[in-house]
């Protein structure tokens, strides 16, 4: 029979826990309590990759939303697309903040996300019938997901990266087609859809980053904002929760 004190959350697990918080704050002390961080300014209006930042413990100091044509050039590929979007919006978000000199030295994140079946984007869907045309293009069959992150600092030098996720939909019905339509949720979406909506359940397989597909390679913005001092990691110690006795 187990035990009371084994069976319950607040026995062992919480004292390793907490022991593991205070090895961290004592790591922290060591080399000096916060570590100055660079300001983040996020180049996007986008509400899905605020809180996909949130999630990782990345508050941006400031969001300063940009517009550009994003219109694909004839012949640009899925890949070459989003690397130019994302860094022309950066690039953007960057010429914005300028004039700012509570922002000065700030790192700029831009980011975009498109939807490819093949060599054919399926961009954002604003109307009704690009919506309905963009489920029946994937409906049964596997598409690709690319987002491309840009990271701008000092005067104007860029960092960045494009990932790549393959995701499958089952084959939709005539009434899942209509149904999701009418929700609406389709509406300014890459492809037609939200992988963290009502579509999610459209998905047979995926292979690859979740969050690349929601908006937001996560892994590889904290990599990249790791690499220019932003400690990102030390945020989390804000999070936890155990009371170090």
């Amino acid at each position: 029979m187990t035990s009371p004190k084994a069976a319950s959350p607040t026995g062992s697990n919480r004292g390793r826990g907490a022991r593991v918080l205070k090895r961290a704050r004592g790591s922290a002390r060591k080399s000096g309590g916060a570590p100055q961080r660079p300001k983040l300014v996020l180049g996007s209006a986008s509400v899905r990759r605020l809180a996909l930042l949130q999630q990782a413990g990345i508050e941006p100091d400031a969001l300063r939303p940009v517009t550009i044509d994003e219109t694909p050039k004839k012949g640009e590929v899925p890949r070459s697309l989003v690397r130019r979007l994302a860094r022309e919006k950066a690039l953007a978000a960057h010429k914005l903040i300028a004039q700012e000199p509570d922002l000065d030295g700030a790192l700029v994140l831009g980011a975009d996300t498109t939807v490819a079946v093949g060599r054919r984007v399926v961009s954002k869907t604003e109307l009704l019938e690009e919506a309905a045309a963009a489920l029946q293009l994937l409906s049964g069959r596997t598409h690709r997901v690319c987002t491309a992150v840009c990271l701008v600092r000092g005067e104007g030098q860029i960092r960045g990266r494009v990932v790549e996720t393959r995701v499958r939909f089952k084959r939709l019905s005539r009434e899942e087609m209509e149904s999701y339509l009418a929700s609406g949720e389709w509406r300014g979406k890459a492809g037609g859809y939200a992988i963290q909506g009502i579509a999610g359940a459209f998905v047979r397989k995926l292979v690859g980053s979740y969050t690349n597909v929601v908006g937001l390679p996560l892994t590889e913005v904290v990599s990249l904002l790791q690499g220019e001092g932003y400690p990102v990691s030390f945020g989390w110690l804000s999070k936890a929760e155990v009371e170090v006795a």
